[in-house]
């Protein structure tokens, strides 16, 4: 998804972030968002976005059809049964 408008720099350093850009990142108002510079850009994500964003990552790792949660659990049992 890519998303872009020019936005005006007001006096204090602000920027409205445009409705269709909040909806697209579910930003209410409200909502704490995190802003970083990386690049030379600076970025706004959400926790939720960020957390999408991991997850994908992780995804690539693991093989369809293997459920991390599952082998997290049998791993403790294994180890419970062991002690």
């Amino acid at each position: 998804m890519e998303l872009r408008t020019r936005v005006q720099v007001g006096e204090k350093g602000r920027i409205v972030i445009p409705v269709d850009m909040r909806e697209a990142l579910g930003i209410k108002p409200g909502d704490t968002v995190d802003i970083s510079v990386k690049d030379y850009e600076v970025r706004i994500s959400t926790m939720q976005s960020r957390l999408r964003r991991a997850q994908e990552s992780v995804r690539s790792y693991v093989p369809v059809g293997v459920s991390l949660a599952d082998e997290l659990s049998a791993e403790r049992r294994e180890a419970a049964r062991h002690e």
